[in-house]
């Protein structure tokens, strides 16, 4: 009953690391054009890629393995101020600007306004005489034909942030910056064939490109702000946090499997430590002390290279399906010191789901050990309380479809509870009667009202790798743990969800990106188990893990994998 685990054979196991010379390949090379500030417009430019800076104006065309830049239009870069979205057919430019279509002949740069339409304009993409533009406040993607200037249809956005656009053959590609996501659709027709999660947050335009060897790449635009520390010596305080603009290009991976519905995108080898250093509040002996951790699981979008023992030897066992590291004291004292753990290399990448209401219609009921497994109260969800009841009810309305009902449970606690990191996990019913919670709460509240609607689920977690891909070979420490959940769907099998709004504003339309889907920093632990336990057999029942010791995790971004399916 689980489909989704069985590891796709079409995909090597054991796919060589990228060494340090083989990030110049050109599926592996970030391009880093000089002298820019936002881009917000990509195209294939013979041997060259241009790329539009919405701050400067420039159209600047980069080399894309070695960053030389040059701006295009020298002489008109005020008129392509503010401006987004990028397209050549032939020797013709294309941008969009407001409300406004414009084109220009790359021999002189000099934009003429096209048409004006009523809709505040983001993205553009040009095939022969027809014309895509990209419209967040439309909420559409609009196609017109340029000798006539007349509408020919609309086809529904995608997502929910502003999208630029690009057409690849017979494919119509759009990149969401809100969804962090790029949707592979039919240019004919609107029908959405897939979508890929991309490794970085903000993708801001998109286009493929012809490579040095003849293969054509899809080239992702990322456009935002970091945070750093500015040196200023004349200050009485020298290091300042500031911000600075943040903008390049990488490629973008894809595999479709659409025989189990997912897709898989870029994805990094990482070394994962998770360490325990006994660090005592208070003098406790146990005898015959076992302490449990989970190592990492097996997935569609996660392979477990190798794992070794830290400070002290451990022995596997398996739980529920889950890999757990048994670490044994025979007379543990709290006040001797000990440091013990697990190193593991782990494969992860992006991965989304592309299910509809109408591809689970027609289900099958869920299995009866699924029922007395993943339906029930078996970790204080207040399933019983009339606060939690009366929710379970409200969300999902008279709504019968599954996945609706999923989408729906998730969009009420969105939009009932604001996020908020606290020492302690209170129960649901406390959690939602007070508005605000951890995502270890949002995840107890979400796993009681799907439960309490027939909807198998459980935990997975335990932690994100901090998500700067390019800072690769640096120890990286997340600051905390997390916790998200998969709900299970018949005849399909367990699919993820992000536990809470995940750094997107409050209120909604909320994005679907981890809907179905987890980016390449989830580091799945453990599934539906505890991620940590202590067994003993005069274990006092208000002790907790927390009194005993102190955790250190770290994550090592050793380098990006091969593009999956190569």
């Amino acid at each position: 009953m689980q489909p989704n685990v069985t590891l796709d054979p079409t995909l090597p196991v054991d796919r060589p690391l990228l060494s340090v010379g083989d990030r110049q390949h050109p599926q592996h090379r970030t391009v880093r054009p000089i002298s820019v500030y936002a881009l917000h417009g990509l195209a294939s430019l013979g041997d060259r890629l241009l790329s539009l800076d919405s701050v400067r104006g420039s159209v600047v065309a980069v080399d894309c393995q070695t960053d030389n830049t040059t701006v295009m239009n020298a002489k008109t870069v005020d008129d392509f101020v503010d401006a987004t979205g990028l397209a050549i057919w032939e020797n013709t430019v294309w941008f969009v600007q407001g409300h406004d279509v414009y084109r220009c002949s790359m021999d002189d740069w000099v934009p003429e306004r096209f048409m004006t339409l009523p809709y505040r304009l983001d993205g553009i993409a040009v095939w022969q005489s027809t014309l895509y533009l990209a419209s967040q406040s439309a909420g559409d993607i609009m196609i017109y034909d340029c000798t006539q200037k007349r509408r020919i249809t609309s086809f529904p956005a995608p997502g929910i942030g502003v999208e630029n656009l690009t057409v690849h053959g017979e494919e119509l590609w759009v990149c969401d910056r809100d969804e962090q996501t790029a949707y592979c659709m039919d240019r004919a027709t609107g029908e959405l064939q897939f979508s890929v999660l991309t490794p970085y947050s903000s993708p801001t335009a998109i286009a493929f490109h012809p490579s040095t060897n003849g293969e054509s790449i899809c080239y992702v635009a990322y456009a935002s702000e970091e945070p750093y520390i500015r040196d200023d010596p004349n200050s009485p305080d020298p290091h300042q946090l500031a911000f600075r603009d943040r903008t390049f290009i990488h490629p973008l991976h894809f595999y479709y499997n659409p025989d189990q519905r997912y897709a898989l995108s870029n994805g990094y080898l990482i070394e994962m430590f998770y360490v325990e250093e006994i660090s005592a509040l208070e003098a406790v002996a146990l005898p015959n002390l076992e302490w449990r951790i989970a190592l990492p699981a097996e997935t569609q979008r996660q392979r477990v290279r190798h794992v070794e023992s830290v400070g002290l030897p451990f022995t596997e066992e398996v739980q529920n399906g889950q890999r757990v590291a048994v670490f044994r004291f025979p007379d543990f004292e709290s006040q001797t010191v000990h440091i013990f753990g697990w190193k593991a290399l782990i494969e992860v990448r992006g991965i989304k789901y592309r299910l509809t209401p109408r591809d689970v219609e027609s289900a099958p009921p869920l299995p009866s050990d699924f029922q007395t497994q993943y339906l029930v109260d078996d970790d204080d969800l207040a399933m019983e309380t009339p606060i939690i009841q009366a929710a379970a009810r409200e969300a999902i309305g008279r709504e019968t479809n599954i996945l609706r009902q999923a989408l729906r449970i998730r969009d009420y606690v969105y939009d009932r509870l604001s996020y908020g990191i606290k020492p302690h996990i209170d129960t649901p019913d406390i959690a939602l009667d007070r508005g605000v919670g951890s995502c270890g709460e949002y995840v107890g509240v979400l796993l009681a009202l799907f439960r309490l609607n027939g909807i198998a689920c459980r935990t997975v977690g335990r932690y994100k790798c901090p998500q700067p891909c390019d800072r690769q070979q640096v120890p990286l420490q997340p600051d905390f743990n997390h916790v998200w959940l998969e709900f299970f769907i018949p005849d399909c099998g367990w699919v993820p969800m992000e536990s809470n709004v995940d750094d997107t504003i409050e209120g909604g339309p909320y994005p679907t990106r981890f809907f179905m889907g987890l980016p390449w920093y989830h580091a799945e632990i453990s599934k539906g188990i505890s991620f940590e336990k202590l067994r003993a057999p005069d274990m006092p029942e208000e002790l907790s893990i927390g009194q005993l010791a102190i955790n250190h995790v770290r994550f090592t971004i050793l380098g990006e994998l091969p593009p999956p399916g190569a």
